[in-house]
């Protein structure tokens, strides 16, 4: 009798041992079935008119609808991005603080930045890959240059300054690429954002820059600046008259950028899943897709576990190029 007694209590006790394992996946799935209850906020950790912005703005408004709840994007910048994303790295992981991230917040900052406080691979999982933009390089009307050949016939009598939207970036590693393939030099100069270094090209102050299309075209287009040269590997159908850098005369010189939607690592799956699912469908949207396409970006796509293998992917290849242009953060 006592054997059977203490049989069956030690089943009992197994069997409570195994729901209270099963607790955080039954609190995880509740959470997920009832996503979302309340606002969701979506970080840009750029300054207001950056790309960044633009995109998480637009991502915000229409994931809104999709969602029946609000969804707010708040700028939280400085420190070259790394102070918006070290704060989504840090905040709860229930789906309810999400990051628009560039190419430097998901692959390159962690590289060059030595206090950094987070790791994308480590603190974030990748929603999806949002868009791909390339770099164009535009110089102000104060430089008599046309082309790629005249620049360079110019920089080879004195160094030029040009200006980025913050160290790390796409802008900023373009220009270093740069500096090295073409053999001239530069000085950089880091801003806040991309709206003060485009004023002080327009005003004469600094020579170039590697834009983002979307940010530059229709500066472009207004005969404000003057694209010299794409860093895609193919033309942008938006400027077909203006060549590739590697067309123009530096053979191999392909760089772009790319923003994806990020949340905080241990997010519960179904709710990744979930906005995975309705961030694809806005991605998707025609209307998106030529609001976009008209501003030089490319909608992307696909999976979570696609897109948290490519910022990973990514982070090797900017540490190769890196590590061959010596390039580093004074």
């Amino acid at each position: 009798m006592k054997k059977n007694l203490f049989v069956t209590l030690r089943t009992v006790g197994l069997s409570g041992m195994t729901a209270l394992a099963l607790l955080p996946h039954s609190f995880a799935q509740a959470q997920a079935s009832n996503y979302p209850n309340k606002p969701i906020t979506i970080v840009a950790p750029f300054a207001a008119g950056t790309l960044t912005d633009i995109l998480t703005r637009t991502v915000a408004n229409k994931l809104a609808i999709a969602m029946g709840q609000p969804v707010i994007a708040e700028n939280k910048t400085g420190a070259d991005g790394n102070i918006g994303a070290a704060y989504v790295a840090t905040a709860p992981k229930d789906g309810y603080t999400l990051l628009v991230g560039a190419t430097s917040i998901g692959s390159i900052n962690v590289l060059l930045h030595k206090n950094i406080t987070y790791d994308p691979q480590r603190d974030f999982v990748g929603i999806t890959n949002l868009i791909s933009v390339p770099n164009v390089l535009v110089v102000g009307s104060h430089v008599p240059a046309k082309n790629l050949k005249e620049l360079l016939a110019l920089q080879k009598l004195k160094s030029f300054n040009y200006g980025s939207s913050g160290a790390g970036g796409s802008m900023h590693l373009s220009g270093e690429i740069y500096k090295k393939m073409a053999g001239v030099e530069m000085v950089h100069i880091p801003y806040k954002g991309t709206t003060p270094v485009i004023n002080d090209i327009i005003g004469g102050r600094v020579e170039m820059m590697f834009c983002n299309l979307p940010v530059c075209l229709s500066l472009i287009k207004s005969g404000k600046l003057t694209a010299l040269g794409v860093t895609s590997a193919q033309r942008s159908s938006l400027l077909p008259d203006v060549p590739t850098l590697a067309e123009a005369g530096l053979p191999g010189f392909d760089v772009s950028g790319w923003f994806g939607l990020f949340a905080p690592k241990g997010t519960p799956p179904d709710i990744v899943a979930k906005l995975n699912a309705e961030t694809v469908k806005i991605l998707n949207d025609p209307q998106f897709k030529e609001e976009f396409l008209n501003r030089g970006a490319i909608t992307i796509g696909g999976s979570s576990e696609a897109f948290t293998k490519y910022a990973a992917d990514e982070r090797l290849r900017w540490a190769k190029i890196i590590a061959d242009a010596k390039i580093t953060l004074e």
